[in-house]
This record gives C-alpha cells, sequence and structure tokens, in this order.
C-alpha cells in the first residue's frame, strides 16, 4: 500500500478519502506484517480506489495485465541495515556554529 501511494504521490488521508475510508483504518492496514489485513469490504474501497486513480495491483504469481511500466520485487531478500533505514529528504539537519 505504501508503495502504490508513493507512485499516486498521496498520503495516507488522502487514500483514505479516495477510499471512503477511515485514517486509521489505513494505517493498521499498513502496519499489518506480510499481506495487508482487514474486511473484505474495506480492502476492495481501498484497491479500488488504486485502480480508479491508476494503480494496477500485482497479486504475487499473478502476471500484469496492464500496460505500461512497474516495478514488483522477485522475491523477498534480506536489506542491509543500512538500507533499513528511513529517508532524510526533506529533513532539517543542524549544522554546528562557528564563531565569527
Amino acid at each position: 500500500m505504501r508503495a502504490a501511494r508513493a507512485l499516486l504521490g498521496i498520503d495516507q488521508q488522502t487514500l483514505a478519502e479516495l477510499a471512503g475510508v477511515s485514517l486509521p483504518t489505513i494505517q493498521r492496514m499498513e502496519a499489518s506484517e506480510g499481506n495487508v489485513r482487514g474486511i473484505v469490504a474495506t480492502l476492495m474501497k481501498v484497491v479500488g480506489a488504486f485502480e480508479a486513480a491508476g494503480v494496477e495491483l500485482i497479486g504475487e504469481t499473478t502476471p500484469s495485465t496492464g500496460l505500461g511500466r512497474g516495478v514488483r520485487m522477485k522475491e523477498r531478500a534480506a536489506v542491509p541495515v543500512a538500507m533499513s533505514a528511513p529517508p532524510t529528504v526533506g529533513k532539517k539537519r543542524s549544522l554546528p556554529r562557528t564563531a565569527d
């Protein structure tokens, strides 16, 4: 879900509004380990919102039927520690002060 949101450039609140579900529901779904968990009707609302926005969700063993470019993982691989840290884009860093 996070990857699909990133493709669209939307936050969790926007996805919740597009799908007609609550923000805490989206937050719980994204916090799921492995497969996204939730009530089937709610999952279908989220899938429908992604599809309406132009994102094709591809199942693990399902071929893509759409046209266009895309990315999918072949298999889960161990992520090195340096790569697992969250990106720092947009975060401000404090620089040490120097005497004038």
